[in-house]
């Protein structure tokens, strides 16, 4: 079975940040995700991690103005200078958590910019993360986001972000392939899944519709679940929903799912 981590902006919002990581372990988890840890020093994330005995998992690198509605900035021509200052910053929090993976946002399409030129920014911006996170002993992964949460995203679907790691030409490139986006976007998940196990670093879930726990909708996920070990997917799956009513109460599908 996969290892499971909580993402702790989405799961147990009820209490504030730092003490959901002690919440986390309370409900079974041994890892943790989030979107940016940035708002807080990393030696006050890492002595909840280590009093949890908690994994952190993964993170995003700074993606713009989140409360503005900005998500992400890798794909915005005139933003190049602060994306590699925000590569700087995530690779210190990451070394300070031992957290061995990062997230890129692609972000919105910039307005006015001709489609080459965005690629061409994407795929330039990635290729100095990723060379800076090798170094550094850190993998970097991208995630295609669907276009009825986030319209405009730039990276929609898994073949674009193989395409996009083709260009990129790097090693230390990976997909992160979100169950619930992909669900909207393409189907096929299971095929999709064992077909790319190689190129797929992270995986996160929800389910559809609603992007709520595991049970709540369409997708089978005690196939799914099945399905990751059959194909030996090594992992983590990040639980990345929004909770049908408060987290506790919606966390019996790790049981019924045999989770944990």
């Amino acid at each position: 079975m996969p290892r499971f981590a909580a993402n702790l902006s989405m799961l147990f919002t009820e209490v504030d940040f730092l003490d959901r990581f002690a919440a986390a372990a309370e409900a079974g988890f041994t890892g943790v995700e989030y979107l940016f840890p940035y708002d807080f020093s990393f030696t006050e994330i890492k002595a909840r991690l280590e009093s949890n005995g908690l994994t952190q998992v993964l993170f995003n690198l700074p993606a713009g103005n989140w409360a503005k509605g900005e998500r992400g900035i890798a794909c915005h021509p005139d933003r190049i200078e602060e994306f590699r200052a925000g590569v700087d910053l995530a690779i210190a929090y990451a070394q300070g958590l031992g957290n061995k993976q990062l997230n890129c946002l692609a972000g919105i399409r910039p307005q006015g910019v001709d489609p080459e030129t965005i690629e061409r920014t994407f795929v330039a911006n990635l290729k100095y993360a990723a060379d800076k996170l090798e170094a550094a002993g850190i993998k970097l992964v991208i995630e295609a986001i669907n276009t009825l949460d986030i319209p405009g995203f730039y990276l929609n679907n898994t073949q674009q972000g193989l395409d996009i790691r083709e260009k990129v030409g790097s090693a230390n490139l990976f997909l992160q392939y979100d169950i619930y986006h992909m669900q909207i976007m393409e189907g096929d998940l299971a095929r999709t899944m064992a077909t790319y196990l190689e190129e797929i670093n992270h995986i996160q879930l929800a389910d559809n519709p609603g992007r709520n726990e595991p049970g709540t909708g369409e997708i089978n996920y005690h196939f799914l679940f099945e399905h990751l070990d059959r194909i030996g997917y090594q992992g983590w799956v990040g639980c990345e929903y929004k909770p049908a009513t408060t987290t506790l109460e919606g966390l019996s599908w790790l049981k019924t799912h045999n989770v944990i």
